[in-house]
């Protein structure tokens, strides 16, 4: 395992191991225009994110040919659950997600008067000079770009740190990736472990994986969840995540891709909310009591008392000791110290034993 791992600052917060988990919420899928993005950063800021990801998309550009389909599930009945599944045109699904640039100048104005960090996906070194002008401090390269390094050796000539989705990345793909940045002289690098799948299916998240991305690399590790709920979240914080990146949307029933997995506004405010509980729970690695534990634990715990009433002069033997609560007198794994010793005073049955009822200038006669 790497010996020092790496911390890596976005905007005013660090991402490590000594640090909190950096939530945020991928609001790129789930919005429809500009007014339902603004939304979804309200939606993130209530609920106490760090920061809003989105995807900047040139859909004719990216997905030239409109022939090309793209089947996902969707949510069509709230109440019995009953998920369908349709075709789409990629490039008519992506049209969706368009903004224009002044859009964009806007949304990522309004993140930061909401105290939150935006961050997209750049596919090309037009959106990635726009991200830059535009004070952007973190960029994604997503899971399908894992192996375009001409696009992130365009990456590493800004101010930011980059995350790299690893998608259906083999484990030489992710480590060939990070090869190359480092080649660069580039280590602002954060690893996202992102299960395929909308949503991703149990067996196939693999949460382990984090753990072999923290044995692999000294970077912060990242987890992209695709799947219902925020169990795979809480379980990913207490594998090592560094940073949970979660879908929201104003209705997971809305006929588009990644609604069916995503949090609506309540379930995104309690899933901030059990990530940090967990947090607090983790702990330190040092087990400390604090001084209410040292109150009830003195409760549970025994003193050594008296068994009968005990008289000066007496050389004290086992059968003269009793063990009773609280734990406030001389604690039984101390018992060895007293046998054999005599009486200063005399001391009442049921009563505490302390070390001032003891003769302590000579050994005693070794309680035989």
């Amino acid at each position: 395992m790497p010996g020092n791992r790496k911390v890596i600052s976005i905007g005013n917060k660090k991402i490590g191991d000594d640090y909190p988990v950096y939530i945020v919420f991928e609001a790129g899928p789930t919005h429809d225009g500009f007014d339902t993005a603004r939304k979804l950063v309200d939606v993130a800021c209530k609920a106490g994110a760090d920061a809003v990801k989105f995807q900047i998309v040139n859909a004719r550009k990216l997905v030239p040919d409109k022939g090309t389909l793209f089947t996902y599930r969707y949510l069509e009945d709230r109440e019995t659950g009953r998920v369908r599944e349709t075709t789409e045109s990629l490039q008519e699904i992506l049209m969706r997600r368009e903004l224009s640039p002044v859009e964009w100048k806007r949304l990522i104005d309004y993140c930061r008067s909401k105290n939150l960090e935006f961050f997209a996906t750049a596919t090309d070194e037009e959106e990635l000079d726009f991200l830059s002008r535009n004070g952007v401090d973190t960029i994604k390269i997503c899971s399908g770009d894992i192996n375009h390094f001409p696009l992130m050796k365009k990456a590493t000539h800004y101010d930011w740190s980059i995350q790299i989705d690893t998608g259906c990345a083999t484990l030489g793909e992710i480590e060939a990736a990070v090869d190359f940045l480092e080649g660069t002289g580039f280590d602002r690098i954060i690893i996202n472990h992102c299960p395929s799948g909308y949503p991703a299916d149990p067996d196939r998240v693999n949460l382990r994986v984090l753990e072999t991305l923290r044995q692999m690399f000294p970077y912060p590790v990242a987890f992209s969840d695709h799947s219902p709920h925020w169990q795979m979240d809480v379980a990913a914080v207490a594998l090592g995540a560094n940073m949970i990146e979660k879908t929201i949307t104003l209705d997971k029933t809305t006929k588009s891709p990644e609604h069916i997995m995503s949090l609506e506004p309540g379930e995104a405010r309690n899933f901030v909310e059990d990530i940090r509980n967990l947090e607090k729970a983790l702990g330190a690695r040092r087990r400390t009591i604090s001084g209410d534990e040292k109150i009830r634990c003195n409760v549970a715990r025994r003193s050594i008392c008296a068994a009968r009433d005990l008289h000066r002069g007496e050389i004290l033997r086992e059968e003269m000791l009793t063990y009773c609560r609280p734990g406030t007198g001389i604690a039984p794994h101390m018992s060895h110290m007293l046998l054999g010793r005599r009486l200063a005073r005399s001391v009442k049955c049921g009563a505490q034993l302390s070390y001032g009822d003891f003769e302590w200038d000579d050994a005693g006669d070794g309680g035989s």
